[in-house]
């Protein structure tokens, strides 16, 4: 796709990474069968390819207008068309570059600036969130039954593994996990516990920095990175082996830490190695011996019809489709079939609360696939699909971590 560059950018590092990624786009339209939003829509400026010639024609003219705006907040950024797109178009990338110029040319009303501003400081201040999901939790039977949904169940937490094991990794925390899903991060504790290895969360380590670049705050996402980081360091020096994840959004966005970091001289090396510690916990199972856990798993009852849904960030964007349908099934898990399994279920962080029409519709399609053959329970690796599936269906939803726990029986 040739481009002519608008003067306005000529030199500047985002024009020239956006035009080398535009270049690679043959226009073929393959991008849209497999994008969630073009198939709700069948609107081609909310599908991929749209989206990239609103993109290429804003690095032209220099100037880009709201409903081209608007239009680029429908994109979900799940970046299923790059599994699909057969001329390997980092998609994913223009749009972080494209959307964040654009937003930026076209300041937003007032109530949506309010809410977005609101999403970011409220979300990866845990202790705050905490305190309205525990309003929430508390008042679930008072609320409509609409509203009640959107509020998670209350988990009750087992203690973690006191045990000091000579392997050591670090445990990503994060900001929503602990409040809504705090089994997750305890059974991961467990697990790599039952496999001799320790896991430690830095106490001033907190959000991964996804949602506020997300939402186009890359200089704060960039402080929360540097914040992160800086948390690691000591136990990174002491020799902690990796930096585990149990949120898939979260394991993608840190190994990204290298490259939003590059410029910077003091993080640019640091970042890096960050980086290439971190590893989504699926990741970190597939080079441990299991056979500990499988005994655990093979000896439990019942045994549950299981389906796996399986995070856009987990297949498309870290590339590790199949690899906890392999961990469960080798593990003993009765796993079910799972239609149209390589779609978005319309949470994308704040996407389901930014565009709940869009994200609903999604959702019903991705609901509609997962309980097709009956599964007693539905598992999968990311706290946002999580929470956003099981407002949908009477299934519970756990991430699939909880079933290699022995503590959860």
């Amino acid at each position: 796709m040739q481009t002519t560059i608008h003067t306005k950018f000529i030199g500047t590092e985002a024009a020239k990474d956006a035009e080398a990624i535009l270049q690679n786009c043959v226009h073929c339209g393959f991008c849209n069968a497999t994008c969630p939003t073009y198939r709700v829509t069948r609107d081609e400026r909310n599908g991929p390819r749209g989206r990239i010639y609103l993109m290429k024609q804003f690095f032209e003219t220099g100037e880009a207008s709201e409903l081209t705006l608007n239009h680029l907040d429908a994109c979900l950024n799940c970046r299923n068309c790059e599994t699909t797109c057969p001329s390997n178009v980092e998609y994913g990338k223009l749009f972080d570059i494209g959307h964040h110029l654009i937003e930026q040319q076209n300041p937003r009303p007032l109530p949506g600036r309010i809410v977005r501003l609101a999403l970011r400081k409220l979300l990866p201040r845990k202790h705050i969130f905490g305190f309205f999901v525990w309003c929430g939790q508390l008042t679930r039977p008072l609320l409509p039954k609409a509203i009640a949904r959107k509020v998670p169940i209350r988990q009750t937490e087992r203690p973690w593994p006191k045990a000091q094991h000579q392997r050591k990794m670090l445990l990503l925390g994060g900001c929503v996990v602990p409040t809504t899903t705090p089994n997750t991060n305890g059974s991961i504790a467990r697990v790599l516990d039952r496999l001799g290895v320790s896991v430690k969360v830095a106490n001033k380590a907190g959000c991964c920095g996804a949602l506020s670049y997300h939402l186009s705050e890359h200089d704060e996402a960039a402080d929360q990175m540097r914040r992160n980081i800086d948390a690691w360091w000591p136990d990174i020096e002491a020799g902690a082996e990796k930096i585990v994840i149990g949120a898939s959004a979260c394991s993608l966005m840190i190994k990204d830490y290298g490259r939003y970091l590059s410029n910077d001289a003091q993080y640019a090396e640091k970042a890096k190695r960050v980086s290439a510690m971190a590893q989504d916990i699926s990741e970190v199972l597939t080079e441990e011996d299991l056979s500990p856990l499988k005994a655990d798993v093979q000896n439990s009852e019942p045994k549950l019809k299981t389906a796996f849904h399986c995070p856009c960030t987990l297949q498309h964007g870290l590339g590790l489709n199949g690899t906890v349908e392999s961990l469960l099934t080798d593990a003993g898990v009765d796993l079910v079939p799972v239609e149209d399994g390589g779609q978005c279920c319309g949470s994308s962080g704040t996407y389901s609360v930014l565009q709940p029409k869009l994200s609903k519709e999604i959702l019903a399609k991705k609901v509609k696939g997962l309980t097709t053959n009956a599964p007693q329970q539905i598992v999968t690796a990311n706290v946002g699909c999580q929470m956003h599936i099981q407002t949908a269906t009477d299934t519970p939803v756990k991430h699939w971590v909880e079933l290699l726990d022995p503590s959860l029986d």
